[in-house]
């Protein structure tokens, strides 16, 4: 198993957008949300969608390019907060 199968934190993450996504699809279908509902579900789900690339790519980061290398924990710190925000 991959190190990111191991991670509760990303399948919870996803568990979290699948239901979402459901909850969406429901509010369809039934017709009981209006637009702005709809809108305001889907710019939650594109959030949720953006926190789980940015922690991803994080894992990545510690897992395979910087495994074993010799970096400045500070500077990695600072690059990930600018990774969270643009990313």
């Amino acid at each position: 198993m991959s190190h990111i199968g191991q991670d509760k934190k990303i399948l919870n993450r996803v568990k979290r957008l699948k239901g979402q996504i459901n909850s969406i699809e429901n509010a369809i279908e039934q017709a009981e949300s209006s637009c702005i509902d709809i809108l305001q579900q889907v710019a939650a789900i594109k959030g949720a969608i953006n926190g789980l690339m940015s922690e991803l790519m994080e894992q990545h980061l510690h897992h395979h390019v910087l495994k074993g290398a010799e970096i400045d924990q500070n500077e990695l710190e600072e690059f990930l907060k600018v990774l969270k925000r643009y990313g």
